[in-house]
């Protein structure tokens, strides 16, 4: 029989998951000798055997991988065995070293089998709350450095009992080469603290359960992250813990044991049962349905945020548990979450009754990845656990591309790596303009470039100049002495998705994208944020715009939608725009703010820039209702929540006109706030209003895109923090269709500003391959 060999180069998410003994396991059913390892490039494979043995071989190594894995690229050259001694049996080689091309793999959900061992008790692991084998457990949360080795993780601090080495070093043992492998022996160990720093007797989770179950406020260190517990159904824990948090309004995410569970409280499809249980495990946007927990977990909202337990930790704390708990982010305020034992204890303390705690330390900050499920596919609000750093594959000819380092945005800030075909995103770090959010920001990206050895030719920022994350760029730019280019938000937003969509780097046309958002700085240096563009990565035309209306206060305005429902009305209607409103609750809030003030800033353009926004808009029309009028607590406050309440009439309501202005063309709402402000005259449902705007913006969005000069079969992209919209989404998405265009969402990371360093990215990588700026 005739005898080959190969040499093979395994690249993608191979590390970390079980690929080598996968592929020893192979070699032994197809009696293949030679060996696997790891090293900086991913996996490495020396094989012998019969040829047709050989061809068997290369094709399961994709058609079977790990259940974690992710193969990107098989690279492969015959070796000839005859001047080599050939091993006579498949082995598994430690790791080596090399530049490094690899991915780091997310962290994962406890798998079925780990699940089964600790509610065993006969396993020597029956409740051990960091149980954990190849297939699921931390993975970016512990890690230092590649190679993905216990030594380049936090669990190097923790020596291997006899049992765990055995399991460790055995190529059938699904523990093989588990980095975080450990049992009650030798790892991690659990225990329970009164907030005046003292350790409970007993057992720590049991002690935990009875306190949530008295009502009492918990920090639990968890993957990637300390988190704050409370019983989801006592509405005076969740009322104190808001209270405590400094958090009034935003919504609060849960954690339940199992998908019974869930199904108590909200509808479920089965596909959002299958995206509950992955190994990102991910909270999940449901429409609530069933008896209602604790009222202020989500008010306003018709869907709740739910998440299962992910952890062997959640699990066992869970499953003694009546109810879902409460589970939000373990920070005070806008804070970055807690991941040190000592700091918790200290920032804390005045937050919380007990902590949970354990002494594995978390290398990397991860939040819970945010998603829900449109008729128009996957909307992902916040990617973090589970999801990131998994790599976005860019187009092919992205091979010839520059190493880009791009820095984000100011809000919901992340940065991206992209190193050929892989952009790297990080997870979400959140907003920049708190200080110690800054900080983490600065440290996480300064880990990234050391956990990838990567040194950027370019570095890409946002065009806003006073961004805290293009200040930061400038002065790394000049630290490396490499490029900087400045990319305009909205083309990054619009860049981003084609970017996920695998739109090659150059010789393809251009795509029209629709960019709603809260603000970008603009090339003519005024306010963006309602934008119909054309374009790829290499530029863009700017075609349409919403009609520029005052944002005054700036900033403020921002927080005050009474301020934007002002400056829209008087856009509309002229200086005498409150005449319109006599006889209307509305014309008596507006009364009792400085209404002269206001309108002297407008007319005189004091701190009152011009604005496209879309995200203003949608607080203007929140405030006519009554939303938030004289301020909201959070971003998106009054946008969510009137959302939540035009949904339930959008199939018999039709929308409001939107005209138009051209050269260049122009969205103009004044026949919208005329037919709107009738409706409140005549005392239509507030709930039908909110429909009858959102559903007027989709057709004007969607004659806009005629207009200027969108055609059947040509690709239309949508991007912007105004997308997190379900119904303008999914209603735009399914008109645009209906009209022939072919509709690209993007579902692999967020279409708010967590995906524009993606977008700035692969904008930076084209204009250097076309020579420059």
């Amino acid at each position: 029989m005739r005898q080959a060999g190969k040499s093979i180069r395994v690249r993608g998410l191979v590390q970390g998951v079980g690929f080598r003994p996968f592929v020893w396991r192979l070699a032994r059913e197809l009696e293949i000798t030679g060996h696997v390892l790891n090293d900086g490039a991913g996996v490495r494979i020396e094989a012998f055997g019969p040829v047709e043995a050989l061809e068997k071989f290369l094709v399961r190594l994709t058609a079977e991988p790990p259940p974690l894995a992710r193969v990107d690229r098989i690279d492969i050259a015959d070796t000839d065995p005859a001047p080599v001694p050939v091993p006579d049996s498949f082995q598994i080689l430690g790791s080596g070293e090399g530049a490094v091309a690899t991915g780091v793999v997310p962290d994962a959900a406890t798998c079925p089998a780990c699940l089964a061992d600790i509610g065993n008790p006969s396993d020597r692991r029956h409740g051990y709350a960091f149980t954990n084998c190849t297939h699921c457990g931390p993975r970016l949360s512990i890690l230092r450095h590649i190679p993905y080795d216990r030594a380049s993780t936090s669990m190097s601090g923790f020596p291997m009992c006899p049992s765990c080495r055995v399991e460790y070093e055995d190529p059938d043992d699904r523990r093989f080469h588990a980095q975080p492998v450990a049992c009650p022996d030798c790892g991690p160990r659990l225990w329970f603290e009164d907030a005046d720093g003292r350790e409970a007797q007993g057992d720590p989770l049991a002690v935990a359960v009875q306190r949530l179950r008295a009502g009492g406020i918990l920090a639990v260190k968890g993957l990637g992250g300390f988190q704050i517990a409370v019983d989801a159904g006592n509405e005076t824990a969740v009322r104190t813990l808001r209270h405590r948090k400094r958090r009034p309004d935003k919504p609060l995410a849960l954690m339940a044991r199992d998908l019974d569970q869930i199904l108590g409280y909200c509808s479920v499809s089965e596909r959002e049962a299958d995206m509950l249980a992955s190994a990102a495990a991910p909270i999940l946007l449901l429409q609530k349905a069933g008896p209602a927990l604790a009222e202020s977990i989500a008010p306003g909202q018709d869907r709740l945020g739910v998440m299962l337990a992910n952890t062997p930790l959640h699990h066992l704390l869970l499953a003694e548990l009546e109810r879902p708990i409460v589970m939000t982010s373990g920070n005070l305020s806008d804070n970055p979450q807690e991941t040190e034992n000592a700091a918790a204890r200290q920032h804390l303390a005045g937050l919380v009754d007990g902590f949970l705690m354990h002494d594995r330390d978390i290398v990397n900050r991860l939040d819970d990845s945010v998603l829900r499920l449109d008729r128009s596919g996957v909307s992902m609000l916040r990617r973090a656990r589970g999801y990131a750093p998994a790599s976005v594959r860019l187009a092919p000819d992205f091979d010839q591309a520059p190493r880009v380092l791009a820095m984000g945005g100011e809000l919901k800030s992340t940065f991206c790596l992209i190193n050929g075909r892989d952009a790297v995103l990080s997870q979400h770090i959140g907003d920049l303009e708190n200080a110690q959010t800054f900080a983490d920001y600065k440290k996480t990206l300064r880990l990234y470039l050391d956990l990838y050895r990567f040194r950027p030719d370019v570095i890409a920022v946002d065009g806003h100049p006073q961004y805290l994350s293009t200040v930061y760029g400038e002065q790394l730019a000049a630290e490396f002495g490499i490029d900087l280019l400045r990319v305009q938000h909205h083309h990054a937003h619009l860049a981003a998705c084609l970017a996920g969509q695998g739109w090659p780097l150059t010789g393809e046309g251009s795509a029209y994208g629709i960019i709603l958002d809260g603000l970008g700085w603009g090339e003519d240096g005024k306010i963006w944020g309602g934008e119909i563009l054309k374009g790829g990565f290499a530029g863009f035309q700017r075609l349409g715009h919403f009609q520029p209306v005052p944002l005054p206060g700036g900033a403020v305005a921002v927080r005050e939608p009474w301020r934007n429902l002002a400056a829209h009305l008087r856009t509309a209607f002229g200086p005498d725009y409150r005449e319109r409103l006599a006889g209307l609750p509305l014309a008596a809030a507006l009364e009792e703010k400085n209404m002269a003030m206001l309108d002297r800033m407008m007319e005189r353009s004091l701190n009152s820039p011009l604005s496209s926004s879309a995200g203003r808009l949608f607080d203007a029309v929140a405030a006519a209702l009554g939303i938030s009028f004289g301020r909201q607590s959070f971003e998106g406050q009054a946008a969510m929540a009137l959302e939540s309440l035009a949904r339930p009439f959008l199939k018999e309501e039709r929308g409001y006109a939107v005209d138009f202005k051209s050269s260049p063309l122009c969205l103009s709402f004044v026949a919208l706030w005329q037919q709107l402000i009738a409706d409140l005259h005549a005392g239509a449902a507030d709930g039908r209003i909110a429909a009858r705007f959102h559903l007027g913006l989709i057709g004007g969005l969607a004659d806009g895109l005629s207009r200027s000069g969108g055609r059947p079969g040509d690709a239309v992209v949508f991007s912007g923090g105004v997308f997190q919209n379900a119904i303008v989404k999914d209603g735009l998405t399914g008109r645009l269709k209906d009209m022939g265009f072919r509709v690209l969402n993007q579902e692999n990371f967020p279409a708010n500003d967590g995906g524009l360093a993606l977008g700035q990215g692969v904008i930076a990588a084209a204009r250097y391959v076309a020579g420059g700026d």
